[in-house]
């Protein structure tokens, strides 16, 4: 048996309701964007990644491999997808490509992820 809960109000909030619809609507670009990242944020994968490159300045695909235990394809694959979104930028140095989060996306992603759980 499953617990349903109703909303019962005493009249509705047109004014709150029509607020906060024009707020989705203006800012819909931007809510879209903000879910994506939390999207790719949603792999473990990928998540382990964004936090491994804000305790460390950049690191090479071979690195990753190398910390994560993984085959070079599936780490190229995930870096791709956060590059593709702007959560990381690379540079390459000879044959090596080396990782990073830019500036504009370091301190959005240390409060995001370097927050303690609670014990």
């Amino acid at each position: 048996m499953t617990n349903t809960i109703n909303c019962v109000r005493d009249k509705n909030n047109d004014v709150l309701v029509k607020k906060a619809k024009k707020d989705i609507s203006k800012n819909k670009k931007n809510i879209d964007y903000q879910s994506k990242v939390f999207a790719l944020l949603g792999s473990g994968v990928r998540f382990r990644i964004v936090y491994l490159l804000l305790n460390n300045k950049e690191l090479c695909v071979c690195d990753f491999c190398d910390i994560l235990e993984m085959n070079q394809s599936p780490i190229s694959q995930h870096l791709r997808k956060l590059k593709d979104a702007g959560i990381l930028e690379n540079k390459r140095e000879k044959l090596a490509i080396f990782y990073f989060i830019p500036d504009s996306m370091r301190e959005i992603l240390q409060l995001l992820i370097n927050s303690k759980a609670k014990e």
